[in-house]
């Protein structure tokens, strides 16, 4: 399965109306399939295929779609010459947008072999194709190419003031604008800037400027087990995309029962999700088994168990093994299925090599803790397919990714700790901009913070949030980076939140210092020189009963220190730290990876002790990539039919192949 592909299958009901508007003849398909097709004459149309019945065409001709909840899988087209209206449900976001947009494109590429022929080629096919005498044939249409698309922009007039989103009370006005734009064909379909558009704009969220990037195959193959119901896991070292590819799988899914979800309130916000201890409506899961299936069974929480289909578990190394062994009996005893989980698709991401779950020792416990999900007996049961993600895209440099790779396992060579005790020398500062410090503990960063915004000179500014909901704020403040109340002062350091211009550089982890208030705006100057009065931004979040909480705030915080553990899902491009006061493993490795090289990080008193590996974990690791070995399709056969296969060779063949993979570092990057 492919995000890209001009196929799309959802929910489909169909409405046929009078002349006046009344409702007349309706039909209503839970599952069809719509694809775009052409025929002879190079008409375009919708052909629309429910579960075995035969398809029906629809004429893509003075049509106008409305696409405005098109991020919830969700788009109408009104045919007015067929007096119809197709309302689409439960599509896939991703798949929606990209359907959506090559009809766009399509419609406005122009005429010949892109777009609808003029009135002219269509009377001289129409003339051949009567007295040919042969019944009308249909094809697919093809891909959309570079070319059509830098056409339709054209067309669409990309960069005007026009308002480009679904049909608004100024009808009249966009109409005017739409034929003056010459959309062709009769088409009142209103130009998609979203759809099409290719670098983010100033109000771009991170989920539409990363909608060009390309994923690569071995993500592809991730999100094609995704697709296709399997049980997954998928690792990766830090800077692999695994964030980035979970909000493409979750695209890629129909928006019914499919729950997105994190074991933290910050990677929630990042995939657009809710944390997994509100969806599953146990609390902490610190009460007995009983009790955990007792809260579970209250009505919110049993509907929202059973709606699910499909449990996505974002940084799954940060819960523990009881909890995920409880709700998943949790799973079984309200669904009333004894399958692993209750029958949910699970898709679980994260690596267990970086943060582990905050557990409560209990020296009185006859068992011991399962601190890691791997430790637990519904681990084995669950998952299907395992992936390991080792393409790095956060650093460029193989020096630094090959540093971080040993680190990641615990491994300090002399070699590496002269590399890092020497960055401490490194002048990274410029342009006014001061090195962010991580911290391992939260209160260190806030103090620094609060310290430094009190020694500057001049009155405190106060940007406070407009939340949807003002008593959900508490928890917005757990699961956004955005503050509620942000104090700022001309001269303070501050870090974006946002990815608002990927191109000159204005993305979230950028730093940046105030230089003055501008209509009640701070304008921030950051690292590449670049200025930018920060507007307002959005953040949304999800209930753990599907419901959308937003919070708008000027996207940016403090950045004197930062926490190690709320520095998850950023790219530093000036960062210091000092591991002296790291307590957990993987704290060191976390840390220096949120750099994006080694010339743009400094480390304090650096100490080859302070890096450490779980050895539960690297012997998690070193089982798991036997058994990535054991399930991979290698080749043996010579590639020559002539050549004949000695006895023997087989065996030997794979024998080598896995010395040679076991004889790597554990989690390696190649």
């Amino acid at each position: 399965m492919d995000l890209n592909e001009a196929v799309l299958t959802c929910a489909v009901n169909i409405h046929w109306t009078n002349a006046v508007g009344v409702t007349g003849r309706k039909l209503a398909y839970k599952t069809a399939t719509l694809r775009l097709i052409r025929n002879d004459l190079r008409e375009m149309f919708l052909e629309l295929t429910p579960e075995k019945l035969k398809p029906m065409k629809f004429k893509l001709k003075d049509i106008m779609v409305h696409k405005k909840f098109m991020s919830e899988g969700k788009a109408t087209f009104n045919f007015k010459a067929e007096l119809c209206t197709l309302y689409l449900s439960n599509a896939p976001p991703g798949t929606l947008m990209f359907f959506l947009r090559t009809i766009f494109i399509k419609m406005n590429g122009g005429n010949g072999e892109s777009g609808q022929p003029d009135e002219a080629s269509l009377q001289k096919k129409l003339r051949e194709h009567m007295l040919s005498g042969r019944p009308s044939s249909f094809e697919e249409i093809s891909p959309v190419t570079t070319a059509e698309m830098i056409l339709a922009r054209k067309k669409a007039g990309i960069g005007s003031r026009a308002t480009t989103t679904t049909p608004s009370p100024q009808g009249a006005k966009k109409r005017r604008l739409e034929e003056d734009r010459g959309t062709g064909s009769g088409s009142s379909l209103p130009a998609a800037k979203k759809l099409y558009q290719q670098s983010s704009t100033s109000s771009s969220s991170k989920a539409e400027s990363e909608d060009t990037l390309r994923l690569s195959e071995e993500q592809m193959e991730v999100l094609r087990s995704c697709t296709a119901g399997k049980n997954v896991f998928f690792t990766g070292s830090a800077g692999t995309g695994k964030s980035f590819l979970l909000r493409k799988i979750i695209s890629a899914l129909p928006p019914d029962g499919t729950v997105a979800t994190a074991s933290t309130g910050v990677a929630a916000c990042l995939i657009g999700g809710t944390t997994l201890h509100a969806f599953a409506g146990i609390g902490g899961g610190d009460a007995t088994l009983p009790r955990c299936l007792e809260l579970a069974s209250r009505p919110v929480n049993a509907q929202t168990w059973r709606k699910c289909k499909r449990l996505i578990i974002d940084e799954i190394s940060m819960v523990d093994g009881q909890y995920f062994e409880k709700i998943e009996a949790v799973a079984r005893h309200i669904r009333r299925n004894e399958r692993p989980f209750g029958g949910i698709q699970l898709i679980l991401c994260g690596d267990f090599l970086q943060l582990p779950p905050v557990i409560k020792v209990d020296f009185g416990a006859s068992t011991p803790q399962q601190r890691f999900c791997f430790q637990s007996s519904a681990w084995e049961t669950c998952i299907q397919c395992v992936f390991e993600l080792k393409q790095v895209h956060r650093q460029s440099d193989p020096e630094f990714v090959k540093i971080l790779n040993h680190l990641r396992i615990g491994h300090v060579n002399d070699v590496i700790s002269s590399r890092l005790v020497a960055t401490s020398k490194q002048k990274i500062e410029g342009n006014g901009i001061l090195a962010t410090q991580l911290c391992s503990h939260t209160n260190d960063a806030n103090s620094i913070n609060e310290t430094k915004l009190e020694n500057l000179s001049g009155d405190k500014v106060l940007f406070r949030a407009e939340d949807s909901d003002a008593g959900m704020t508490k928890q917005l403040d757990q699961q956004i980076q955005a503050p509620s109340q942000l104090y700022l002062k001309v001269n303070a350091q501050v870090m974006l939140l946002k990815n608002i211009n990927i191109a000159n550089g204005l993305v979230n982890g950028a730093r940046g210092v105030v230089v003055r208030i501008e209509k009640g705006l701070p304008v921030v100057r950051f690292k590449n020189n670049q200025e930018y009065a920060c507007k307002h931004e959005k953040w949304i979040i999800k209930t753990a009963t599907g419901g959308l909480i937003t919070r708008r705030q000027v996207p940016l915080k403090l950045a004197w220190a930062f926490s190690i553990h709320k520095s998850q899902g950023l790219t530093l491009d000036c960062v210091e730290m000092s591991l002296s006061k790291v307590f957990e493993a993987g704290q060191a490795y976390v840390a220096l990876s949120r750099a994006k090289s080694l010339q743009s990080v400094r480390i304090l008193d650096f100490d080859a002790k302070q890096v450490w590996a779980n050895p539960q974990v690297l012997q998690f690791y070193k089982n798991f990539r036997r058994r990535l070995i054991d399930t991979s399709m290698i080749p043996l056969g010579p590639k020559n039919k002539d050549q004949k296969r000695k006895p023997g060779d087989a065996a030997s063949a794979l024998a080598k192949i896995k010395k040679s993979l076991m004889s790597k570092p554990l989690v390696s990057i190649s």
